[in-house]
């Protein structure tokens, strides 16, 4: 039997949106399969599954309450069992540990955490569990673990460790460093001179370390942040498959990173100050890549013999090293170098790989704008399935969707539109005001303005259906809701089906 056992944590947070178009505010990088079919959620979870020598306790995901379902979802289609931890409000990475030493301590032991974020690649699992078995016995000793990466280019996107003098032997041989000092993102020409000269390795983002140190090490470096924490935990509440933090109590918590609040400080000065861990990093060589722009996508694809990427109905001519990922329609190009073509439902994204950070340039200004696709796509995700906006026009809208088995929209109404239900697929449950009746395929009914209605799914099969709604308006904050079986708040903006 293992000696050691371990809570993976995953912070699910973030935006990604230099991976625009595909990466948007409701359905981040982390929800995106950018390589086979698992998202980079759900291959995380997966590489955890098993690790070397250490028993693996039911993962722990903090994420925010925009991704719950949609999070809950991809857990359950890989068989993860998983405790979901829901942050109202972002309070940056520091917090959302503390959050997770809290949860995986609550039982009263004090179990080894290995903190990830959720967007990353990490291709060489094997190589990937031996850094973590390396890292295990360190932890538990009572060390504050990273993990960083051999340098391969002069990354200035990436923070950098600078590795002191050796602290221990791993098991393996490993060599596993002492932090002499924390580089956060560079310029070029001091990533250059970082590369050449050897001593420093790209800051993963990765941590092992036991609930106490961390909580303790909090305390000692930010007791702000550890007391509006540990105040916001006591006051949780469990509803359903989710653990709920007060908005209030949380929102208060001041926000920073890991890294500035607690792991710089364990080697601030050249001096370690004795109340708090010893600061290691382990080598990790496992393909390792935080895909935050396209051109690290490109990086991390099989490539063909020009070194082009591709995904989709894509055809190329006379093309080389370029990326293109084709999501919905035929893409085609000829004669082009060192591109990405990304194409959505409801964007096209063209731009050199060498400028590919500038792609949150284009994001913010889409914002700026008001426009709709700098945060959501066209297609939206729900706890009940998904709905497409498929066209739309003056007074009228039209909607694939999909309702999964047993699901159900809320008992709700609209003062501004009418709708039109057509089942194209599965059997729809339908209540209008007081009647209530089955739709089977190719059969319709209309919902007029003003009266209470909601749709169910009561089949084994997914329900896939037209909705063409008519009206003077037509969007989603016109639905006055009576009853949901999410929890979900009415007063919530912007509210949902």
């Amino acid at each position: 039997m293992p000696s050691i056992s371990v809570v993976p944590v995953v912070l699910s947070g973030g935006s990604g949106s230099r991976l625009w178009p595909l990466s948007r505010d409701q359905h981040p990088k982390q929800l995106l399969a950018l390589a086979g079919a698992d998202s980079l959620l759900q291959a995380t979870l997966r590489r955890v599954a098993e690790l070397p020598g250490l028993g693996v306790a039911r993962p722990l995901v903090v994420c925010g309450e925009a991704y719950r379902f949609v999070i809950a979802e991809q857990l359950r289609q890989i068989g993860c069992e998983g405790q979901i931890v829901l942050e109202p409000v972002g309070r940056n990475t520091a917090p959302a540990m503390a959050v997770a030493a809290h949860a995986a301590g609550s039982e009263g032991d004090d179990p080894l955490m290995l903190v990830m974020p959720a967007d990353h690649m990490i291709p060489d699992a094997a190589a990937f569990g031996r850094a973590v078995a390396a890292a295990a016995p360190l932890a538990m000793a009572g060390a504050m673990v990273t993990f960083g990466v051999a340098p391969t280019t002069p990354e200035t996107g990436y923070g950098y460790i600078q590795r002191g003098p050796a602290f221990a032997l791993a098991a393996d041989g490993t060599t596993v460093w002492s932090i002499a000092r924390f580089l956060e993102k560079p310029d070029e020409e001091t990533a250059e001179r970082l590369v050449r000269e050897g001593e420093c390795l790209w800051n993963a983002g990765l941590f092992m370390v036991r609930a106490s140190v961390w909580l303790q090490a909090l305390r000692h470096c930010r007791p702000d942040i550890a007391t509006a924490v540990a105040t916001t935990w006591e006051a949780r509440r469990t509803d359903s498959d989710f653990v709920r933090l007060p908005m209030a109590a949380f929102a208060a918590c001041p926000s920073d990173s890991i890294d500035y609040a607690v792991m710089e400080r364990l080697v601030a000065g050249g001096a370690r100050d004795p109340a708090l861990p010893h600061g290691v990093v382990v080598p990790l060589a496992a393909g390792w890549s935080d895909v935050g722009a396209w051109n690290s996508v490109w990086q991390c694809l099989p490539k063909d013999e020009a070194g082009n990427a591709v995904q989709g109905d894509v055809v190329l001519r006379d093309a080389r090293n370029t990326l293109v990922m084709a999501e919905r329609r035929l893409v085609a190009c000829c004669g082009v170098d060192d591109l990405v073509v990304v194409e959505t439902a409801d964007a096209v994204l063209v731009v050199h790989k060498d400028r590919a950070q500038e792609v949150k340039q284009i994001v913010e200004q889409l914002r700026r704008e008001g426009r709709a696709a700098a945060t959501a796509h066209r297609k939206i995700h729900r706890p009940w399935g998904w709905y497409d906006s498929v066209d739309a026009g003056a007074r009228f809208q039209v909607k694939r969707i999909l309702v999964k088995p047993g699901a159900a929209l809320s008992l709700q109404m609209h003062h501004h539109r009418a709708e039109h239900w057509i089942v194209v697929k599965g059997t729809a449950q339908v209540t209008c005001d007081d009647r209530q009746f089955l739709l089977t395929e190719n059969e319709s009914t209309f919902i007029p303005l003003g009266k209470i209605h909601r749709l169910e799914n009561p089949g084994r099969f997914d329900l896939e259906m037209i909705e063409v709604q008519s009206g003077s308006y037509l969007g989603e904050d016109d639905i006055v809701r009576f009853d949901d079986v999410y929890g979900r708040v009415p007063a919530a903006a912007p509210l949902m089906r």
